[in-house]
Formats: structure tokens, C-alpha cells, sequence
């Protein structure tokens, strides 16, 4: 994405969030804030009868990580744990929508982007989180260990990351730099999504890949990392996280509808969550 410019993609997905939200599936994730957040740019309930089954898929998809990024972290905050960051949280609405009064949120994203959000908070009249703070950081060329510590993170502590649709973005030495500085710090827990390379994905999977692929990079964001699954458990291993569940596209459909995981098509999508225990 452009340095000045805030990211094309979190609109995409922001838009998937609040779309969601009139569908039949809405219960997966209630966000009362999707819509409000985008103002003008909302999408309305017309907008569903233009889906076609590979936006569907999507919409579904986004919304499955987000719910389950959410279930993992109630289940970290029965442990303990008291600090959230969202790396990369575009217009994610988890901050406004945060039920537990003793945690903290830190929200980290592209300085662009992250302006925009506030922007689009003060527009549209939703007050900025107390129990917020918001940290601009550029992942290729900031340390987000150093800009966190600065903004009042305690690294002693343990923390749960979330970070949704932001590591097919960026080069591998920056996610792991960034993994690596979390598997540092015992008890914490990160979930991120991830997608498979062409090569290991049937023809239907390659489809997907070569469409939505074309979508991001056509707005000046293009997808430039993949992972193979075992490979990526090795080196999440290597790094420090004893506690890894990976869920591919078909296993988070079936957990969510009555389809069996046979008959629910794999897109070559992936969320995963690695924890470090201690």
C-alpha cells in the first residue's frame, strides 16, 4: 500500500464485516459497529443479492476468523491474560466492542490506515475507546516490539494477538521478525491467517487463489506470502510455540454449519493460532 494512503483492503473487509451482518449466517458474528464505523461507505442489505457462491465463501471466511480469533481470546482471558493487540486492525471494531472492563487493547496499523480509522470514529460519531491506545507502525520498516513498549505494553505480561488479513501482505522476514518477538514472551498467544501457495491447492483452490490475488494486487496490494501448513508448524515450533492449532478453509466451515468437512470445499485458506505456555 501507498504510504499516504490508507489501505484498500481493510475497507474490503470492513465492508465483508458489516454485509455479514444482514446475511442469514449473521449470528456467527454480531457486530453492532460494522456498519456504523464505514458511515457512507456501508453497504446495505440490497448488496446481498449480488453475491455470487466465491463472495459468499469470503464474506463467510471473514467472518469465521474474526469469530473465532474472538473465542480463542475469552478462552486466554479465563487464564490471565489482560493485554489485546491488534496488529493490523484496519476498522475492526473489537476495541469499541471489548466486554472485558480490566483488559487493554492496543491497536497497531499502518499510520494511513490507522488515521483514517479515527477519522472514520470521529465522523461517524463513535467516541474513541478509553481502554485503547492506538499505535501507528509501518511492519517493513518499524520494530512493533519497540513502538508497543513506547505506547505502555508490558512484555513481561503475557498478551493475546490478534492478526487477521495482514500476513499474505507482507515479506516473510517481517512476520517472523514479529512472531519471533512474540514466541519471547512466554504465555502469549497469536492468531493469524494464512494462505496456501498455488501449487498446493486443487484446481478450484488455484481459481480462488488467481482470483482474489489479481483483486488485491489490481488496488496496489498484492499477496506476496504463502505457506505450506507442516513446513509453517516447524518454524512456529522452532521459534518457541509448544500449543499450535491450524484450521484450514473447509475444517472452519464445517465447525460452523451441519456440512461435513468432506463435502466443504478447501480454498487454500488457513487461521492458525500458536501459543508459547511458558
Amino acid at each position: 500500500m501507498e504510504d499516504a494512503k490508507p489501505s484498500r483492503t481493510a475497507l474490503g473487509v470492513a465492508r465483508l464485516r458489516a454485509l455479514h451482518q444482514f446475511s442469514p449466517q449473521a449470528a456467527l458474528f454480531r457486530d453492532p459497529y460494522a456498519s456504523a464505523i464505514l458511515g457512507d461507505a456501508a453497504p446495505t442489505a440490497k448488496e446481498l443479492e449480488q453475491e455470487d457462491e466465491r463472495s459468499r465463501r469470503m464474506r463467510l471466511f471473514v467472518a469465521s476468523r474474526a469469530r473465532l480469533a474472538e473465542d480463542w481470546l475469552a478462552a486466554a482471558v479465563r487464564r490471565g491474560v489482560r493485554q489485546v493487540v491488534v496488529l493490523g486492525a484496519g476498522l475492526d471494531t473489537f476495541s469499541l466492542r471489548n466486554p472485558y472492563p480490566d483488559v487493554v487493547v492496543f491497536e497497531v496499523d499502518h499510520p494511513a490506515t490507522q488515521a483514517w480509522k479515527r477519522k472514520c470514529l470521529a465522523d461517524t460519531g463513535l467516541a474513541e475507546p478509553p481502554a485503547t491506545t492506538f499505535v501507528p507502525v509501518n511492519f517493513e520498516r518499524q520494530n512493533p516490539a519497540d513502538e508497543l513498549a513506547l505506547a505502555g505494553l508490558r512484555p513481561a505480561e503475557p498478551t493475546f494477538f490478534i492478526w487477521l488479513g495482514v500476513v499474505p501482505y507482507l515479506s516473510q522476514e517481517a512476520i517472523f521478525s514479529t512472531l519471533s518477538w512474540i514466541a519471547g514472551m512466554p504465555g502469549s498467544e497469536v492468531v493469524f491467517d494464512y494462505s496456501e501457495p498455488a501449487e498446493n491447492r486443487d484446481a478450484a483452490g488455484q481459481a480462488a487463489l488467481s482470483f482474489h490475488a489479481a483483486r488485491v494486487a489490481a488496488v496496489g496490494e498484492p499477496w506476496i506470502s504463502f505457506f505450506v501448513p507442516a513446513a509453517l508448524a516447524r518454524s512456529l515450533r522452532e521459534l518457541g510455540f509448544d500449543e499450535i492449532e491450524d484450521l484450514e478453509s473447509s475444517e472452519i466451515a464445517a465447525r460452523f454449519s451441519r456440512a461435513p468437512k468432506a463435502e466443504a470445499r478447501n480454498s487454500g485458506g488457513h487461521l492458525i493460532r500458536a501459543r508459547r505456555s511458558a
